[in-house]
């Protein structure tokens, strides 16, 4: 753990900085898994699988029988704090549809936007040391809510070539038929060129390791979409002096278990707060599964006494956190000045965790600095808005001559003329 005590504004472009990735190596293998995924389709997967997973599978796709069977092997504790999570996220994204407006710009002009899905998309889910079912949750419900055409789910086999069972149950609860047993880049890339069993996608959303990153972030170059940038997650806690060490410690470890590359920053005003939190982390940190992960995550992380809330929400907003939470009374007054978030959390009671699972928002964010110039996923992620324009012979009467002179102005005559023949006419 790192502690400062008043840094300088000087040195806030140094603590910002994430655990840097070793991205030359990393961007050169998965280069070379798309040009193998490219080539041999279904054949490079199996060997992928075999490589890098130690499994041998004979069909990418899990049997009838493996889905059906998958809410027999988990508890029903379980399905039902699915189906409460599904509840919530559902009707949140569900407030998201618009209304169609249609504006009249000039008399006799009218304009308006309407949205699209995006017929195919694709959704990678991590089933390694942490399968993440939840992210089921916060991908195909909103694609599904959107009129998404074609979902498509890949996710990594177990030793034994199988599933996690919570994830096969919650694509199955959510609609999804088209499931795929690879990981990892080369699913990535699956989901980009198409095989003979996968369809290529038209957007590639979800989270997942330094490869699958940089995969999606490849993607790009042969004209698949992604929902955002992304890298490995982070919170930032701001805390005066009526929170709450135990619960902030918590929330620091919900995320610094993530990964060893995970980063996790907390700030207080107070200094008591400061120490009785360092302490509760590293107290908490023993009875963690995981605390080898949030071990070495903590050594890349920041404990910060400022002298002021707005100096502590100045430092925010240039690090732009994927998390922020709040552990401030009075919160409310200080919502205004947060410009640079994935999602928020405001007071005591508010963790992260609710968002990563059940209160409704979507837990698919930007990260790495992102949240300066990109949103979570939301329903708007999986359509597309496209403009129309209706002009009346009024419409183009009034309006025409603007455009002529414009269009004169710029050199483009044949613009002119589209709408001078009209004006003749």
């Amino acid at each position: 753990m790192n502690k400062y005590i008043f840094p300088g504004k000087n040195s806030w472009n140094e603590l910002i900085k994430r655990p840097v990735l070793k991205r030359e190596e990393i961007s050169e293998i998965v280069q070379n898994i798309f040009d193998e995924v490219k080539k041999n389709g279904d054949q490079a997967l199996f060997d992928f699988n075999k490589k890098f997973d130690a499994v041998d599978i004979e069909n990418l796709s899990p049997s009838i029988d493996e889905v059906q069977n998958s809410e027999n092997l988990i508890s029903e504790d379980l399905k039902n704090a699915i189906q409460t999570a599904k509840e919530n996220i559902t009707i949140f994204h569900q407030s998201q549809k618009a209304e169609i407006q249609k504006i009249e710009t000039t008399k006799g002009v009218i304009c308006w936007r309407e949205n699209r899905a995006i017929e195919k998309v694709g959704i990678y889910i991590p089933g390694g040391t942490a399968p993440l079912f939840s992210t089921v949750l916060m991908l195909a419900i909103p694609a599904q809510l959107a009129g998404c055409k074609e979902i498509i789910l890949c996710t990594p086999p177990d030793k034994n070539g199988e599933i996690n069972p919570a994830i096969l149950y919650t694509a199955k609860l959510c609609g999804i038929a088209k499931i795929f047993k690879t990981g990892g880049a080369q699913a990535v890339a699956a989901m980009t060129f198409g095989t003979e069993s996968i369809p290529n996608v038209y957007k590639i959303f979800g989270p997942g390791n330094q490869f699958v990153v940089a995969a999606k972030e490849l993607a790009q170059n042969y004209g698949v979409a992604i929902d955002m940038p992304a890298g490995p997650s982070e919170v930032l806690i701001i805390a005066d002096k009526n929170a709450v060490p135990e619960f902030c410690a918590a929330d620091l470890l919900s995320q610094a278990e993530h990964g060893s590359d995970s980063q996790v920053i907390f700030i207080s005003t107070d200094a008591k707060i400061l120490e009785e939190t360092i302490e509760e982390t590293q107290k908490q940190l023993e009875n963690l599964p995981r605390n080898e992960f949030a071990r070495q995550s903590l050594s890349n992380s920041h404990f910060i006494l400022m002298k002021s809330l707005d100096e502590a929400l100045e430092f925010s907003n240039l690090y732009a956190p994927e998390h922020l939470i709040l552990a401030i009374t009075d919160f409310e007054k200080y919502i205004p000045a947060i410009e640079n978030a994935g999602s928020v959390f405001l007071g005591n009671y508010s963790c992260e965790s609710a968002g990563d699972y059940a209160s409704g928002t979507n837990h698919t964010l930007p990260t790495n600095g992102f949240a300066k110039n990109y949103s979570g996923v939301s329903l708007d992620s999986f359509v597309k808005k496209i403009t129309f324009q209706n002009l009346s012979k009024e419409g183009i009467q009034n309006l025409g001559k603007t455009i002529e002179i414009m269009a004169e102005a710029e050199g483009l005559f044949a613009h002119k003329n589209a709408v001078s023949i009209r004006l003749k006419n």
